[in-house]
């Protein structure tokens, strides 16, 4: 039996315009909140048992907070985004007895920041039927420290953005936070592949390979910090070319640290062909998601990657994380 008190929090996904990988190297990026949200629900069990269902993706599963374990209701070995509930109910200090539900907007695996707006709305939703007053601050700081337990190693960006929302530039090793005061109607294009990619073994990998190899690969983060740098003057002066121009960099030096693939690179280089201004990878990689620039081409890029992947327009969440 389920007590007929219910809290419901939502979180927006994120792209990241410029930086990432770059980014846990202590080097500055470009992100925005997008208008797809994680739900998550949290309702009393009397049974003391915590269980948790993802109704988008079909896992659902018991978790116990006390002992800090999951058991999967299909007996596989798939825990994915359960591993971010069940961090998050404990950096929380939840108490097991809840049912949690939660449904998707953003596609899962797909660079679109889905495992942070879980875990955001999850800490907000987990501390708000605690009665636990939260600040911003604190909602991004806990589900900060949720991912990096779950991955190993990750960048606060992905939490930011589904705390705050809109478009944020990170600066270096992360010191501050500053929104970017850039029209939300950028010309964006999404596109994303049904390949996925695994956040933190990417983050693993490129780590490895900067451990083995720091001569090639940080001079490459520094590039990427310059063009960071370059391309938030670009988007507040509203530059079109400088801003496609940095995207097509961006996207050469990602493929470069080896997060790219066949996928990706099919839809960055349709998306030129079609009038896109700039377009590259975004995210983790390995699978996943692109953005392009496509100032008077949505139509064009849309069409042309709906025709084997799919697409959208990218719309801006100025809204972060909230109660609904």
């Amino acid at each position: 039996m389920l007590n007929p008190r219910n809290v419901t929090a939502s979180a927006p996904g994120k792209t990241i315009l410029f930086g990432e990988h770059a980014v846990v190297y202590g080097k500055p990026a470009i992100a925005a909140a997008v208008d797809k949200r994680a739900y998550v629900s949290i309702q009393e069990r009397e049974d003391k048992k915590t269980h948790v269902t993802i109704n988008n993706i079909g896992i659902s599963g018991f978790l116990n907070i006390e002992q800090g374990t999951i058991e999967l209701d299909n007996g596989e070995n798939n825990e994915g985004i359960l591993k971010y509930v069940l961090i998050a109910l404990m950096k929380t200090g939840s108490k097991d007895g809840l049912e949690i539900t939660i449904n998707l907007d953003i596609p899962v695996g797909a660079g679109l920041g889905s495992s942070a707006a879980v875990t955001v709305a999850t800490v907000k939703a987990a501390s708000s039927f605690k009665y636990v007053k939260l600040t911003r601050d604190e909602i991004a700081k806990l589900a900060y420290q949720v991912e990096l337990i779950v991955q190993g190693s990750a960048s606060p960006i992905d939490t930011i953005l589904s705390t705050y929302g809109g478009i944020v530039y990170l600066s270096r090793d992360a010191e501050k936070i500053i929104k970017l005061d850039i029209d939300s109607e950028i010309p964006l294009v999404i596109g994303y592949t049904s390949k996925r990619g695994n956040t933190g073994k990417l983050v693993e990998s490129v780590r490895l390979k900067t451990e083995s190899n720091p001569q090639v690969m940080i001079p490459l983060f520094n590039s990427m910090e310059a063009l960071t740098n370059g391309a938030r003057e670009a988007l507040t002066s509203g530059d079109h070319k400088m801003i496609g121009e940095f995207m097509n960099i961006n996207h050469g030096l990602l493929d470069a640290i080896g997060v790219n693939t066949d996928e990706l690179s099919k839809m960055v280089y349709i998306a030129r062909k079609k009038g896109a201004l700039g377009s590259k990878l975004t995210g983790a990689g390995g699978g996943g998601s692109m953005i392009a620039y496509c100032p008077g081409k949505f139509k064009e890029v849309i069409e042309s990657i709906n025709e084997f992947e799919n697409a959208f327009k990218l719309k801006i969440s100025t809204d972060g994380v909230r109660l609904e």
